[in-house]
């Protein structure tokens, strides 16, 4: 996907969790939104992700939930999402006004059919929600956009992946496309994140980039986007939050400014350790290859005139001499002068 030119590409999902941030700080919930947006590109996000809905158009008023009730203790979708819906396509307008003003990427993701339509104008790529996987009407709409498309893959079967991917090539084959791998469990326990999941999107979908959208409490290393990197996600989504403690919605499973920055430092410090694809002695390495490596040594003294057999010779540091692998250039070759013990042998030494 070349619109993502950083690897990884690090989407920070504020969703909702501004409208708990500006209960915590005494700010307007554009204040927070705004105040997440500026720690997520101070951090390192390349990316920040809202979430675009309506309760009544998302979940019917009998949807259960699906989470974590010690930490979110709402047990309806409906009453959950009727919390955190008032934004619409003026704030939304505003924010991605905001990200353009400070060099962070908006993105949103939709999940109704006026969403799909008025945030076309304020963002480059759709983000297709796990949810929303099989919703094929859905999804043709937003092809309808010619933009690149990310999709998470959570709580799906590989034939539901492969179906939504053929559906997207057959409607629009000139779509760049995203695909994550993603539980769907909030949080997701560190058994449960299956990361080699990541391998199998790589092998059956070659041709496309492949990500990883997180659930997992942070651990401390930031170990579990570390690693999801090194299997190959190029794309990776996680849950953000100036507040992990905050209960309720997302904080819980959420990273922080603090976390993005450890996760940062591991993939500079595997940039640099991954060094240069080829094969051949590096420049650090000159004193040692001479050093280290063996001559063509004698192993007695040899007279002027002998013919030197294998059992005159031994391999010896340094490898200022002759390489042991061409010994049977040495072999049966006369002395032309007295060679000491322990000499290293050169080609005047002998014709």
């Amino acid at each position: 996907m070349s619109i993502f030119k950083n690897e990884p590409f690090l989407i920070g999902e504020i969703g909702v969790n501004y409208y708990d941030i500006a209960n915590l700080k005494n700010i307007s919930n554009m204040e927070a939104a705004k105040l997440m947006v500026k720690e997520a590109k101070d951090a390192g996000c390349d990316g920040v992700k809202f979430q675009t809905y309506k309760a009544e158009t998302i979940a019917s008023r009998n949807s259960p939930a699906y989470w974590d009730l010690n930490e979110e203790p709402t047990t309806s979708q409906f009453e959950l999402f009727k919390k955190f819906d008032s934004f619409g396509y003026e704030e939304y307008k505003e924010l991605a006004e905001y990200c353009k003003e400070i060099g962070i990427m908006f993105l949103s993701t939709p999940f109704d059919y006026d969403s799909i339509d008025y945030l076309d104008e304020l963002m480059d790529v759709y983000k297709i929600s796990s949810s929303d996987l099989n919703n094929t009407p859905f999804i043709k709409k937003i092809l309808t956009k010619n933009k690149p498309i990310i999709i998470s893959t959570g709580a799906s079967t590989m034939e539901e992946v492969k179906n939504t991917i053929n559906l997207i090539e057959k409607t629009n084959s000139n779509v760049d496309i995203g695909i994550l791998h993603c539980v769907l469990s909030y949080p997701t326990d560190y058994l449960d994140a299956n990361l080699l999941m990541i391998k199998n999107l790589k092998d059956s979908f070659p041709q496309y980039e492949i990500g990883y959208s997180d659930h997992t409490k942070p651990d401390s290393k930031m170990l579990t986007l570390t690693t999801a990197y090194l299997y190959g996600a190029s794309i990776i989504e996680k849950h953000f939050t100036l507040d992990k403690s905050l209960k309720g919605n997302d904080h819980y499973h959420a990273m922080d400014p603090d976390d993005i920055r450890v996760f940062k430092e591991n993939i500079k410090f595997i940039k640099t350790i991954n060094g240069q694809y080829n094969k051949e002695p590096l420049e650090c390495e000159t004193q040692s290859r001479l050093q280290a490596r063996r001559s063509i040594v004698a192993s007695r003294d040899i007279l002027e005139g002998t013919i030197i057999t294998e059992e005159d010779l031994t391999f010896k540091r340094p490898g200022s001499g002759i390489s042991p692998d061409k010994i049977n250039s040495v072999i049966g070759k006369t002395a032309t002068a007295n060679i000491k013990a322990d000499d290293i042998l050169d080609e005047s030494m002998f014709d």
